[in-house]
């Protein structure tokens, strides 16, 4: 059965960049924007341990940005596939669970790299798609490789294709013509990331993930600019429950040739994710300081704080993991864990069965960032 095409919006040729920005419709959103942004990234400048902290708002990023595309996973599953794995996306694994998982490396990979001082460019976006689509459904639709043939985003249901993409002929063209808005444009921070978004998913330059690639760029961009001062904003949650809002607003740019909807749009994305990822984090915080003294109390060990940024930065865990990152004896873990269990801090999801050691989970922490 074919597909229908006759309603299908285009690509807008000769579109971009935009001609006129009206900055009056939307002048409210942008100062809300920066305003709540300026008020998170402060909170990331006095945390001092933001690495161990921000880990499970990267998971929650990495859920709910593959969770728009269709893929359907818990917080507890990507976990425990992370407990079991060895560093390498096992096909064995559940498919929606490896995606999710190399959607969360392929990130922390980029803002390390980024923060080495390297740029973003072309060859850096086609780097990113590689370790995206490594494993998984992703594997056989060309990792790494622009697009060589025509590809539509459709209604699979009703059989209609909604969006064309650029034509692969032209798709050069327009990946050179993003990279330099990228570097030369002179617009607000705030409005060129919201171009540099949709331009991007408009493109569709890959077979597979580019939804998935358009949202990383949006931190890694807020980063470069220095609107941030770590590459760390999550802001796929509030597209996750506006999808149809979201898409609508990216497909009309194409239809209209008028881009300020959707910036006001992103801006209004960008205050709210910024406002939530905030408080978030104080939650995530306050937890971390509360912990430290109940574990004071509760353990009285020379490896309380190991144990505590081990939990943050790991809680969903094996046993023999726990005791060969911290270092801890056997005999002395095994009274420890038991202590947590018993608190009702650790919950025990497995039992040990044969090589295979039982599996925990750290539930204060889990019970803030499941979704």
């Amino acid at each position: 059965m074919q597909y229908d095409i006759k309603d299908a919006v285009n690509y807008h040729y000769g579109n971009f960049p935009p001609k006129e920005i009206h900055y009056s419709t939307f002048i409210n959103e942008l100062l809300g924007a920066t305003d709540a942004l300026a008020r998170y990234d402060q909170m990331l400048k006095n945390m001092h341990n933001n690495q161990i902290l921000l880990a499970p708002l990267r998971n929650r990023e990495a859920l709910l940005s593959s969770r728009i595309e269709g893929t359907i996973s818990t917080m507890d599953e990507v976990l425990q596939y992370e407990a079991d794995d060895d560093g390498t996306a096992s096909v064995k694994a559940k498919t929606d669970v490896i995606e999710i998982v190399l959607y969360q490396r392929a990130l922390k990979n980029a803002q390390q790299v980024l923060d080495s001082d390297y740029r973003l460019t072309v060859n850096f976006i086609r780097q990113l798609h590689q370790q995206l689509l490594f494993a998984g459904r992703g594997a056989s639709k060309s990792p790494g490789e622009f697009k060589t043939s025509q590809n539509y985003l459709a209604d699979k249901l009703r059989r209609k294709i909604e969006y064309v993409p650029i034509s692969p002929e032209h798709l050069q063209e327009g990946m050179d013509k993003l990279m330099d808005f990228s570097v030369d444009s002179n617009y607000p921070p705030l409005v060129k990331t919201a171009i540099i978004h949709l331009e991007f998913e408009a493109l569709h330059p890959f077979q597979d993930g580019n939804g998935r690639i358009g949202r990383m760029l949006i931190t890694l961009h807020l980063w470069l600019e220095k609107i941030l001062s770590q590459p760390f904003f999550y802001i796929s949650d509030y597209f996750d429950q506006n999808k149809e809002a979201y898409i609508k607003a990216m497909r009309n740019v194409s239809r209209t040739g008028d881009w300020n909807d959707w910036i006001r749009f992103f801006l209004e994305a960008v205050r709210v994710q910024a406002i939530a990822n905030l408080k978030i984090l104080e939650e995530i915080q306050i937890l971390y300081e509360n912990m430290k003294q109940e574990f004071a109390s509760l353990l009285s060990s020379k490896w309380n704080i190991e144990i505590l940024d081990f939990l943050f930065t790991n809680p969903v865990f094996r046993n023999n993991k726990f005791v060969g990152s911290i270092g801890i004896p056997n005999a002395t873990a095994a009274i420890i864990i038991k202590k947590l269990v018993d608190a009702g801090l650790l919950a025990k999801k497995e039992e040990s069965s044969g090589r295979k050691a039982a599996l925990y989970s750290f539930e204060p922490l889990m019970n803030l960032v499941r979704v």
